[in-house]
């Protein structure tokens, strides 16, 4: 009797330790799975220093196209018919308008010229209602106006316009236009959610004008500008050896200081000044030596415009999370990273927001606590081991660093188009003022693209290559080429 419970002790022990082997078997087949699909990502996404010139070349070429001929290239290489920077002698009240979507900010500020600079500051944010969005043009731009018409009227006794002068309205403008001068340009397309189409091919400065006159504000727009350009007019204004402007947000886009002679496609006199800032659209540029996966290229596919954006699509906060979590599911499907059953919300597209990313890849606790409170908070897994925590973060940083080499290759390529990435006798001092959350936020992105744009200079020519946080450029580049381009022109009469 005794003999036979030991033997089915010891058989059941034996099945327990099969069980147990059979377990750390399969666990390690899962982790063998899991290892070999990052392993694959990371070659994919690797960007060499060879690939990265590559690149730079690519876009060197791609701008030279764009300035040549209007469909010459995927870059618009757009002429803003900015060709006069802020200097730092500005003087004055003036304002900004800033509309890059379901929000806007309206600005005013007051220059003291070289001495005193920005002697003082306001703005403040609104919300576009919904309705708004879809119904007409004057409905949106007496809206706008209202809000702006309200703000001036806070305007305190620090605030000082001149007798018998006009208010002057410099027009951040974040959507496509094809600009027709400094202060006019006609709506190509609406993004972000509008919908006026009565709109589209209209002038927009017109379209805000005319709701100031019937506000009954005495006030005109003198410069429309997108982004990128109001952020290298705000770069220009505190050093005089920005050159380029680069935003990377939700989206990406750079804008430089061309040579007006470099423009073929320029027919009109050439500026006094002999240069033109260029607004690259540079989201668009596409390349054979981009670094692309299967991950990328479904992205793409169900994208709202695929084929298009490809730089954008590997870049900016807009798509980076996205990619992550579509390599967090096929790592699920493959792999059962998160367990037999795959969690419903990892299906969902843009759940996981590059925010997300940045704050799991910044994760430096032991345990990557962290990471854990983010998978259960988006996707509702309620628990994971360390190792699938720390697989998680090496995705991120998988995807981030090839982001930011990327973007540092783009930076090379304008660089290169100016004659600056190659070692001269008087090493010229350029500075890039550089906008967005992405880079603002994501510290591993950011000193990862500087360290890469460094590498790639050489440590000869690096030295003379600054980048610059161009905190608000957008608004206070708007108000400041306002500024520039002012004459303070007479309120009379019939305005």
């Amino acid at each position: 009797m005794r003999k036979a419970a030991a033997l089915a002790a010891a058989a059941v022990v034996a099945a327990a330790a099969a069980i147990a082997v059979r377990q750390r078997l399969r666990e390690a087949k899962r982790w063998a799975r899991v290892a070999a699909v990052l392993s694959d990502l990371q070659e994919r996404c690797a960007a060499p220093a060879a690939r990265l010139l590559q690149v730079s070349d690519a876009m060197d070429v791609e701008m030279r196209a764009g300035l040549a001929s209007e469909d010459g290239s995927k870059l618009k290489m757009l002429v803003t018919y900015v060709d006069s920077l802020p200097s730092g002698d500005e003087k004055g009240l003036f304002y900004a308008l800033d509309l890059g979507g379901t929000n806007f900010r309206v600005l005013r500020v007051q220059l003291g010229g070289k001495e005193q600079r920005v002697i003082k500051q306001e703005s403040v944010g609104v919300s576009i209602p919904q309705h708004l969005m879809s119904r007409s043009s004057h409905e949106l731009f007496d809206f706008i106006a209202a809000a702006l018409a309200k703000f001036v009227a806070s305007e305190g006794e620090d605030y000082h316009l001149p007798e018998g002068t006009l208010r002057q309205l410099g027009f951040t403008f974040s959507f496509p236009v094809k600009q027709t001068s400094i202060s006019s340009g006609t709506l190509i397309k609406w993004t972000k959610g509008f919908a006026i189409e009565e709109m589209v091919g209209k002038d927009i400065v017109a379209e805000l004008n005319e709701a100031i006159k019937r506000q009954g504000l005495v006030m005109k727009v003198s410069t429309l500008v997108n982004d990128t350009v109001g952020t290298l007019a705000a770069g220009r204004y505190v050093d005089d050896d920005t050159m380029i402007a680069v935003i990377l947000g939700t989206g990406t886009n750079a804008a430089y200081t061309e040579n007006a002679h470099a423009i073929p496609k320029w027919h009109a006199p050439l500026p006094m000044s002999g240069d033109m800032v260029i607004n690259m659209e540079w989201g668009n540029f596409k390349s054979a030596h981009l670094p692309l996966t299967e991950f990328d290229q479904a992205l793409d596919a169900e994208s709202l415009n695929p084929g298009e954006q490809n730089y954008e699509k590997l870049t900016s906060g807009m798509y980076m999370g996205e990619i992550v979590r579509r390599i967090l599911l096929q790592m699920a499907q493959e792999a059962a990273l998160f367990g037999d059953n795959i969690p419903p919300k990892l299906e969902t597209p843009y759940i996981l927001k590059t925010f997300h990313m940045l704050v799991m890849h910044h994760d430096v606790s032991p345990d990557l606590e962290t990471v854990g409170i983010k998978l259960k908070e988006i996707f509702q897994i309620e628990s994971t081991s360390r190792k699938t925590r720390k697989l998680v973060v090496d995705v991120c940083e998988v995807i981030s660093t090839r982001g930011a080499r990327l973007a540092a290759a783009g930076i090379h390529g304008i660089l290169k188009k100016l004659g600056r990435a190659t070692d001269s006798p008087d090493k010229r001092r350029t500075v890039i003022a550089v906008d967005g959350g992405v880079y603002k936020y994501y510290t591993f992105f950011s000193e990862c693209m500087e360290r890469t744009l460094s590498d790639m200079l050489g440590e000869d020519l690096a030295p003379s290559v600054v980048i610059k946080p161009a905190n608000d450029g957008s608004g206070l580049g708007a108000a400041l080429l306002a500024a520039s381009y002012s004459q303070y022109l007479q309120a009379d009469e019939d305005y």
